[in-house]
């Protein structure tokens, strides 16, 4: 699967890039799409997901260990707790879901029986 190109992650990133970085940041990018959504990515990917990847991709190659701010007098780093190496942002996971098609917020479950629920419309905005 192709998520993105190695010369739009190039562009984006506007330095050279060598192939193994390409295919790194591609590969780890598929496996943490693919451990938030599952299955339900699709080949080719649906509008929204290259977004989304390339912006993941870049992020792990130029901050590939989550450094959130440094201070140069005194050495103080401070790192994103949950956001080292490829692990998405809350914007990235809800747009990653949105993107395949999965709720990305709160939800209500009926389990009354068919014969005595409701019937239900469910509405998605186009």
């Amino acid at each position: 699967m192709t998520l993105f190109s190695p010369a739009e992650l190039r562009t984006l990133l506007a330095r050279p890039l060598t192939d193994a970085e390409c295919e790194l940041a591609h590969g780890l990018t598929e496996d943490a799409f693919f451990g938030e959504v599952g299955e339900r990515l699709t080949d080719p990917p649906q509008r929204g997901v290259k977004s989304v990847a390339v912006m993941v991709a870049a992020r792990l190659l130029t901050n590939p260990g989550g450094l959130r701010s440094e201070q140069a007098g005194g050495m103080l780093q401070s790192y994103a707790d949950s956001e080292n190496g490829v692990a998405l942002s809350t914007d990235e996971r809800r747009r990653l879901r949105r993107a395949v098609g999965m709720a990305s917020g709160a939800s209500s479950l009926s389990i009354a029986p068919e014969d005595v629920a409701p019937p239900m419309t469910l509405w998605r905005a186009q």
